[in-house]
């Protein structure tokens, strides 16, 4: 089965209260298309994080390996796969180029591994560039910030 997963991730102020969005679509055999929509808001939390919970969202519902295309507007997420910033950060010990602790390992560490059981291709959208997609994930993630409901990102540690 392919699914089509598209992403947004939202902060207000960074850090601040934050949402993620995120669409998954995919057509059965008689050709009929299947939509689910995800989103959740969090109290404290930076735009990074709501970009990568939003794709580990869409991963974590899929009940069998698939073949997924995952639409983001975050360069953090897509050249992380793509550029293969992510087998380096492995081959450091989770060490940027820098040398220096990689942000966000908690939810890169829970990507990688709700990731695994598919074969994954990620694709860079331009953000409020009038993808349709992106555009109702951007609602998704950015309604989820500003509403009721939002729950603590247990792994957000502010920079010290």
């Amino acid at each position: 089965m392919h699914v089509t997963m598209y992403t947004d991730g939202a902060a207000r102020g960074n850090p601040g209260p934050g949402g993620y969005g995120c669409v998954l679509q995919f057509t059965d055999g008689n050709g009929r298309l299947h939509e689910r929509e995800l989103s959740q808001g969090f109290e404290c939390t930076t735009n990074n994080r709501m970009e990568l919970w939003g794709v580990i969202a869409g991963f974590e519902v899929l009940k069998h390996p698939c073949r997924v295309t995952v639409y983001s507007d975050s360069q953090y997420v897509v050249n992380a796969f793509n550029q293969h910033w992510v087998d380096g950060w492995l081959r450091r010990g989770w060490k940027n180029s820098q040398k220096q602790p990689v942000k966000n390992v908690d939810l890169w560490q829970r990507l990688l591994a709700a990731k695994k059981p598919h074969e994954v291709e990620f694709v860079w959208v331009k953000g409020h560039a009038g993808h349709p997609e992106n555009e109702r994930c951007d609602r998704l993630a950015t309604a989820a910030a500003d509403g009721a409901g939002r729950i603590a990102d247990a792994g957000f540690r502010p920079e010290a």
